[in-house]
């Protein structure tokens, strides 16, 4: 039998149902952290050149603020970077979440090399930005377009503590009741309902009373009970105040943020630390909670912070820093992970396809081996969490 036959019997039987991520778990699941905050003048958004530079009318050396330079060629609509050129002398050019076709090409990329989906950013304190609105649609069509899952992620920085609540539980009303979000198909379930990812959780942001009322909010039973992922630090098991140890471990599940927590070896060099894990995880299933760990590549954020802040970098070493908190995770029974990020440039966490060949105009940090390698150890990470050596499509 011909491939090509092959393929139109597979999609005449339900086989491209088969090559859906399941969504009715958070087992058994890989996902990556997805900004999707890109944005470039003349795009949809009319927001400037948002997240590539501190000023948005001006991108430049001085007003840049990534890391790295996104592998752009096939990318069906791209905006000119003034003043940008690549070694070879080709003007560079930039891409916009604003625009479906980026996000698009962003859920085929996971769909090529077998990463399971993401959770969405949705920034509390820019829900008046259409612009967020936009990229979560592109998101629900590009997961059932790709049959990846999704969940949002309500980042809270930023957000006035009076109001996080009111903003945050209208919103998911909105989109539960109006959007009909949880009702999509590649809408990530957990323990049965939908998950929501609450993300900030910190004790010195705001008082451990509204992460109660959001976790009464979220596990009343009802059409807006959620299944809720709380992004903590990563001291959370120690923390003192007796409301927020209560907090902490009311969550479904227990994920503390990681990047830029460091350890060091015998030989001055420098790794992801991953020593509390194994605790995190105690405490997270004696408190009847599931344990994601954060997994990132590496770390730099010098455009953004200034030269002073090159001390704070973790070089990713051609994957190994990477590669060994997969280990670390696989080592202790974990099943899943959050990668960050998929698409965060700004701190040099992305996975998604970089350029080898940087502009010149500015330091930036290089690939580290071909566009996709990232996206490949992603993929090869998952599968060693879930026990599989099967590549995707096999």
């Amino acid at each position: 039998m011909s491939a090509s036959l092959l393929a139109v019997l597979l999609l005449a039987t339900g086989g491209e149902a088969a090559e859906r991520v399941d969504a009715s778990t958070l087992t058994g699941r890989t996902l990556c952290g997805y900004q999707g905050w890109f944005r470039c003048p003349d795009d949809p958004a009319g927001r400037g050149w948002r997240h590539w530079s501190r000023d948005r009318d001006r991108l430049s050396p001085r007003s840049l603020t990534v890391e790295m330079w996104p592998e752009t060629g096939e990318y069906p609509v791209t905006y000119p970077a003034p003043g940008f050129e690549h070694p070879n002398g080709e003007p560079a050019r930039l891409f916009s979440c604003a625009d479906e076709s980026a996000v698009d090409l962003h859920f085929q990329w996971m769909r090529e090399h077998g990463l399971d989906g993401v959770f969405a950013q949705r920034f509390l304190v820019e829900l008046n930005d259409p612009s967020q609105d936009l990229v979560l649609k592109h998101v629900r069509t590009a997961a059932e377009r790709h049959g990846r899952i999704y969940a949002v992620c309500y980042d809270l920085t930023g957000a006035p503590p009076g109001e996080i609540y009111d903003r945050l539980t209208a919103d998911w009303r909105r989109q539960v009741n109006v959007e009909g979000l949880t009702a999509d198909r590649q809408y990530l379930k957990h323990r049965g309902r939908p998950v929501v990812f609450l993300w900030g959780l910190y004790p010195e942001r705001f008082d451990a009373a509204l992460t109660h009322r959001l976790l009464d909010f979220f596990q009343e039973d009802g059409p807006y009970a959620a299944t809720v992922v709380g992004g903590v630090q990563w001291q959370w098991r120690t923390v003192e105040d007796p409301g927020w140890a209560a907090a902490f471990r009311r969550l479904d599940v227990i994920s503390p943020w990681n990047v830029g927590n460091m350890s060091v070896d015998a030989e001055g060099v420098r790794w992801a630390a991953t020593g509390s894990w194994k605790q995190d995880l105690e405490a997270a299933t004696a408190a009847g909670a599931d344990f994601l760990p954060v997994i990132y590549p590496g770390f730099s954020w010098t455009n953004l912070k200034g030269p002073a802040a090159a001390a704070d970098a973790l070089p990713r070493r051609g994957g190994a820093v990477f590669r060994r908190q997969f280990e670390d995770a696989a080592a202790l029974g974990l099943t899943g992970a959050y990668v960050a990020m998929f698409d965060e440039v700004d701190e040099a966490t992305a996975i998604f396809k970089t350029s080898p060949d940087p502009p010149t105009a500015a330091p930036f940090l290089p690939a580290d081996g071909p566009p996709d390698r990232y996206l490949k150890l992603t993929a090869e990470g998952a599968r060693l969490l879930r026990r599989t050596d099967r590549p995707p499509g096999e």
